[in-house]
């Protein structure tokens, strides 16, 4: 087995830089067992062969107050299930931060691991006049320190040497002075360890008993106290006051790690004893302004929903067509019948209904990848949290929810910049409430067919655009008690504070936006794309089979006298109707017809009848294909779109039983208050169990999604009709 390396470092330091420096496209992510924490692997090549390196979650600090804070303490102390023994630790630090950075660090050198630090930003440092001097830091610290500037790949060569010589070594961390702690604190650890072996428990090594006493309400004790029981709770509140000291006992640990810091950068670090005003403070002024700040970032953020809504139109009708194209091909080299079906609207609809996103999700992590190099993601952030306070949220929510309106996928898979689970998940689940491009022919359709065209409120706005407004207004409405409710209840727990790091600005690194970009869309296609594909191969077989002997030799028959009675283009006309006629039939006979008229109770009160509620059904793999299964039951083919006047005509004309009209102005809205509420399509609902690391939470998001748009349906068909719209 290869030899394992961990990096470790603060947010913000260049960690991501730097482990995409040191391993290139040799990279996999994943989570961790039986956790939603993500994990990043990839293989380091050094001169005695490779080794593996671990991007472990960026943290402060070791004393655990989080679930991703937990599995880098438990990776360090080599009891994460899965994870092999790390062989050595690699610790970067901000070289014009560095005394926020010697925090983490002086909690590094006690677990008694080898140890190598990267200086990284030491050219930001020298700009700010900040002199280091990794000699002696190096000998007061008892490791090597390595000068790096991972954004330009200095110092990457001598680094790597480094630490092949480390791991050949072996040798554990040997710092010339630590922290002074007073002796209370040593003893009652050391009575804590003892205690913990006793009942038969697996005991604590005195670095675990260590934070367990001195962090109070950490992660490690709410762990340990679910596991062990509540009497661990009172014997960690008697030994921590036989300490006599002062709570918290973690202010007091601080002080002294702090003190110990200023004395190594007195003997380290040469600095300005005045702070000068940086350029990113300059830039500051400007950028975080409450009225200009807020002016620029939506702009920005105009622009980058231009390039993920426009930008990437081009690509995915490219895409498209390529698939069209292809399927076209097959269905003109094989002879009709289940094998021609399967492949052309099965396997080739299916890969092409996951390539379609590749470049809105390209082209978001690249806006997304921009900003955050830039050093800009963070002031968004800083911007938008006023905003997002109310309901619960954080600023970083917005873009995700802001990318949402292109499409769910990549805005959910823009959630991975929240660190904090509870915020995260709340944005995922509340994202798909965005109304995203594949709702727009939806509405396009109904509204031109039963909305009608006139002007409102004395003139200035048409009722047609304002009906388009009120349907994409409605899930960002409903999106604010829905997250205050999750956060109330799901997803409980301590709000953490809104403590926000604000990063030099910097050129992003053409490498670094490359790497994210790539691997981002990489995870996609390997994540959700099989979960998309199954789905979309259920959904054809569903729509596919039966088919009824009788049926398709009733049809045969009809072509047969067609070709007798008629010739050339009228010939083709004829055909052409008895192909959409027979599509529409055993359309209506497959099992997802007959699951239309299952469910035809269900949506009666909405106003549906069974080929609207088999509508719905057949677009759970892509919403806008609702319009190409309207087109199909009404034997006009599937190939109609919003714009056509055809499928407006019949939709207008249909009936019921009684002869009443089908599709009237409460049914239209119904039917796009259902589409603007309900799950977006089978995609989001596999990213979010990608994302998330679990179906509950995609069976969760489906289940009141759908419960929501039901009683949003109900409602607006109920109140208008009642009014005799």
């Amino acid at each position: 087995m290869s030899p394992t390396i961990a990096l470790i470092g603060n947010p913000n330091t260049g960690k991501t830089t730097l482990f995409n420096a040191l391993t290139g496209l040799s990279q996999q992510v994943g989570n961790y067992p039986g956790v939603t924490v993500e994990r990043k692997q990839g293989r380091l090549r050094l001169a005695q062969g490779e080794v593996e390196l671990l991007d472990l979650p960026g943290t402060y600090s070791l004393s655990a107050r989080a679930p991703d804070e937990m599995i880098t303490v438990d990776v360090l102390l080599g009891k994460q299930a899965g994870t092999a023994r790390v062989d050595l630790v690699l610790a970067i630090a901000d070289g014009s931060n560095l005394r926020r950075n010697l925090y983490l660090i002086s909690q590094l050198l006690e677990l008694k691991l080898p140890l190598v630090v990267a200086l990284n930003m030491s050219d930001l440092a020298q700009a700010r006049d900040i002199h280091i001097d990794a000699a002696a830091l190096a000998g007061e610290l008892g490791v090597p320190v390595v000068p790096v500037c991972a954004h330009r790949r200095q110092g990457i060569p001598e680094l790597k040497q480094v630490l092949q010589t480390a791991l050949g070594t072996g040798r554990p961390a040997a710092p010339l002075t630590s922290p002074q702690f007073l002796p209370a604190l040593h003893e009652q650890a050391a009575r804590l360890a003892a205690l913990s072996a006793e009942n038969g428990q697996p005991p604590l090594s005195s670095l675990e008993a260590w934070y367990l006493l001195v962090e109070e309400e950490g992660h490690p004790e709410q762990r340990l106290i679910a596991a062990r029981g509540p009497q661990l709770a009172s014997q960690l509140a008697r030994l921590r006051r036989d300490t006599g000291i002062p709570a918290p006992l973690s202010a007091q640990v601080a002080q002294a790690r702090y003190q110990w810091i200023d004395g190594l950068l007195a003997r380290c670090v040469l600095q300005p004893t005045r702070l000068h005003t940086s350029r990113s403070d300059r830039l500051d002024r400007l950028l975080t302004h409450r009225l200009w700040g807020t002016l620029l970032f939506a702009l920005i953020t105009a622009c980058g929903f231009q390039a993920i809504y426009r930008g990437a139109a081009p690509l995915m009708d490219w895409v498209d067509g390529f698939f069209g194209v292809l399927g076209q091909t097959l269905r003109q080299a094989l002879p009709p019948g289940p094998l021609q079906s399967m492949l052309v609207d099965g396997v080739v609809a299916g890969v092409g209904g996951v390539l379609v996103f590749l470049p809105q999700i390209a082209i978001l992590f690249l806006f997304i990848a921009l900003l955050e190099d830039f050093g800009y993601m963070a002031r968004a952030a800083f911007l938008m949290d006023r905003l997002l306070t109310f309901c619960g949220l954080s600023g970083k929510s917005f873009i995700p929810l802001v990318s949402s309106f292109a499409c769910a996928v990549p805005g959910i898979m823009a959630t991975r910049t929240i660190e904090d689970r509870r915020d995260r998940f709340t944005t995922i689940l509340v994202a798909p409430l965005m109304s995203c491009s594949a709702r727009l022919p939806v509405y396009t359709l109904f509204i031109a067919a039963f909305i009608p065209d006139r002007a409102v409120l004395g003139g200035w706005f048409g009722l047609q655009g304002l009906t388009l407004l009120a349907m994409y207004s409605l899930g960002v409405v409903l999106a604010v008690p829905i997250a205050w409710l999750l956060k109330k209840t799901l997803l409980t727990g301590e709000t953490p504070p809104f403590l926000l790091e604000l990063p030099s600005y910097k050129w992003p690194d053409p490498r670094t936006v490359f790497m994210r970009v790539y691997l981002n869309s990489r995870a996609f296609v390997v994540r959700a794309g099989g979960i998309i594909l199954a789905t979309t191969m259920a959904m054809w077989a569903l729509a596919y089979f039966p088919r009824p002997e009788a049926v398709l030799a009733r049809y045969e028959a009809q072509r047969q006298a067609a070709g007798q009675s008629s010739a050339g283009s009228k010939l083709e006309q004829a055909i052409g109707a008895i192909d959409e006629a027979e599509a529409a039939e055993l359309l209506r006979g497959s099992y997802l017809g007959q699951a239309g008229g299952a469910i035809e109770p269900l949506v009666r009160p909405l106003g549906w009848d069974w080929s609207i509620g088999m509508a719905a059904l057949a677009s759970l793999p892509a919403r806008e294909v609702v319009i190409s299964v309207l087109g199909t039951i009404y034997s006009l083919g599937s190939a109609q779109d919003e714009n056509s006047a055809d499928l407006r005509h019949a939709l207008a004309q249909a009936t019921r039983a009684d002869g009443t009209p089908l599709f009237t102005v409460p049914v239209a809205l119904s039917i796009m208050v259902f589409f603007a509420l309900c799950a977006q399509c089978i995609s989001t609902l596999a990213v979010i169990q990608r994302e998330t690391g679990a179906w509950q939470w995609a069976l969760i998001a489906f289940a009141y999604l759908t419960g929501l748009a039901y009683a949003g349906s109900l409602a607006i068909y109920q109140l208008t009709g009642r009014l005799g719209w």
